[in-house]
């Protein structure tokens, strides 16, 4: 399926309006992550883990309003097992945990008296332990960055890896930015956790896809059209692959915003991480990498 028939956009000669979209992005996102933070889960700072059975099934949703209110904080709920009737709660807390765990037995009971709450598993995620999942979650990133920078280098050439790594490197920080912006902002938990380091690795991945379809096809064109200016073989290229980006894209993001409305508050965060993350990585891999790999040419 082609949406654009010898479409013939001039993105190379644009690509300073690019440079100046992705700087604006990127100082936001490094400002706030800097003054603003991040609100990270108790995997990555320490804190209890509860698992309630009942007798009757209940939503993570409606008892998480429940918990929030007895515990003064939000917790992360989510269904634990098939049948509903358990619930894994997780809290940032530094009470004692039998003070914890009378005040969420209480809380359900006094909101569903016949549910029969009780608590079958307790566990206490420690601060070392937080940091070293905390440490592990950045080096997850950066060694896939390497790898990447590695397999590029291999596949294509030097200015290819540095094209693609820049990109990469990009995406997760505008949409980190993003999480730290909104997080006082949107109706959701925009909390970081290990499903969100999960969504960060599935955008990275996404993001790399979509920047290999056009370095091959920059690679192909710079071989058929040897007498043409390189940046005319590189909007060639951006311009012949524009339609399949944008279906690949477009299709994507369709699924993902069907998972976001109908997947649950669980879900919330984890489906707000990859539609961020495919629209931002569909526009690096028109502005930020090619353009890239053009100026390193330029230059040498």
């Amino acid at each position: 399926m082609r949406i654009f028939e010898n479409a013939n956009f001039r993105f190379v000669e644009s690509r300073k309006i690019g440079y100046i979209i992705s700087g604006v992005l990127l100082l936001l996102s490094m400002g706030s992550l800097l003054f603003n933070g991040l609100e990270l889960g108790i995997d990555f700072r320490g804190g209890m883990e509860f698992v309630v059975e009942m007798d009757e099934p209940h939503s993570a949703t409606e008892m998480r309003s429940v918990l929030g209110a007895a515990l003064g904080q939000e917790p992360e709920v989510k269904t634990f097992g098939t049948d509903g009737r358990a619930l894994l709660i997780r809290a940032a807390t530094t009470e004692e945990m039998r003070t914890v765990q009378e005040q969420i037995i209480s809380a359900i009971q006094a909101e569903y008296a016949a549910s029969n709450p009780r608590m079958i598993k307790t566990d206490v995620v420690g601060p070392r332990f937080a940091q070293d999942l905390q440490r592990g979650a950045i080096y997850s990133i950066l060694g896939s960055l390497l790898v990447i920078f590695v397999y590029i280098l291999i596949r294509f050439e030097w200015r290819f890896s540095v094209g693609a790594v820049a990109a990469l490197f990009h995406d997760v920080v505008i949409v980190l930015g993003m999480f730290s912006l909104l997080r006082f902002v949107m109706p959701f938990s925009l909390q970081i956790d290990q499903t969100i380091i999960a969504a960060f690795l599935t955008i990275v991945g996404y993001s790399l896809n979509d920047t290999v379809v056009v370095f091959d096809r920059i690679r192909e064109y710079t071989g058929l059209f040897k007498s043409e200016k390189y940046e005319n073989v590189v909007n060639r290229s951006i311009n012949n692959t524009l339609s399949r980006t944008i279906v690949t894209s477009g299709t994507t993001l369709l699924v993902v915003v069907i998972l976001f409305i109908f997947g649950g508050e669980v879900l919330r965060g984890f489906t707000f991480a990859l539609i961020m993350g495919i629209m931002i990585g569909t526009y690096s891999s028109v502005f930020v990498a090619s353009p890239v790999v053009l100026a390193l040419r330029q230059r040498s």
